[in-house]
């Protein structure tokens, strides 16, 4: 991998300023002051949340707390979308802090799953790496780990340690420089408009002739309308970690350097703003 140190680190330390709002309709016995939390994009809503969920059941009844759930202009967020994912996908063009509200009751169903423990989440995110390493790899990294080694990288993802999540994660961004890059690029691409959640293809990082396939020709292969016209004019923004990145980026690397630590490529799809 590409010993990009720099790019690393300014992904794992980026952080959403966040206001959290105890929705209206939920009872408290006084009221309930606004609490702000620097969220890291990288991490999941259940991992980084405790503090929340202490600071609003302090003004409940326990009989009204059930389980917490967040809401952006009437949006339920999936706890299982990495942070960084949900606030491109909705939020991307709004003023900060973003504004979320937090819900103890009327859990939504049909649109959330239910998350009674960190290990549901630590499951999601392991099956999240075996899927990218049959991708990228066959599996075969993930089956040479031991599950000290699994261990490692979820808890250096649960405690925000940087080092020790990467010390493992260089492991699964590694491949043979004859290559050129991983069997199949992991990336999933998101879209508000769609009734599909994501859409995901097996797209190699490097083309037939031997040169490096780009952003720009993922796009074109699975979501044209993403390319400008030919009069330049722009129909959306492609949002990876907050930013755009230029159609030319090799592939290959956006896989090495901005992948979430469950390393996908959480692409975020969303309306160019109108001038």
């Amino acid at each position: 991998m590409a010993d990009d140190k720099d790019v690393l680190r300014d992904v794992w330390f980026g952080r959403i300023p966040t206001c959290f709002t105890l929705y209206q309709d939920e009872i408290t016995e006084r009221e309930a002051e606004p609490f702000y939390l620097l969220l890291p994009r990288v991490s999941y809503l259940p991992l980084v949340t405790d503090k929340v969920r202490k600071h609003f059941q302090k003004v409940m009844k326990p009989d009204d707390v059930g389980e917490m759930w967040f809401e952006y202009e009437g949006t339920p967020l999936k706890w299982h979308y990495p942070i960084g994912l949900l606030f491109d996908l909705y939020a991307s063009n709004t003023t900060l802090p973003w504004s979320i509200f937090v819900h103890f009751k009327n859990f939504p169903q049909q649109d959330l799953l239910h998350c009674p423990s960190n290990s549901v989440i630590e499951a999601h995110f392991m099956s999240s790496i075996k899927e990218a390493d049959a991708l990228k790899h066959k599996g075969a990294v993930v089956n040479e780990m031991q599950k000290k080694d699994h261990k490692q990288l979820w808890m250096g993802l649960q405690n925000d340690k940087f080092d020790q999540f990467w010390a493992m994660n260089r492991k699964l961004m590694e491949y043979p420089t004859e290559e050129g890059g991983f069997r199949y690029i992991p990336f999933r691409i998101y879209q508000v408009t769609s009734n599909r959640p994501f859409i995901q293809k097996l797209f190699r990082p490097v083309a037939s002739d031997g040169c490096p396939h780009t952003l720009g020709d993922l796009l074109k292969e699975v979501f044209p309308a993403a390319i400008p016209q030919n009069d330049g004019q722009k129909k959306y923004q492609v949002m990876i970690h907050g930013i755009e990145p230029m159609l030319e980026t090799p592939i290959q690397w956006l896989s090495e350097h901005l992948s979430y630590p469950d390393n996908f490529l959480h692409i975020s799809i969303i309306p160019a703003p109108s001038d």
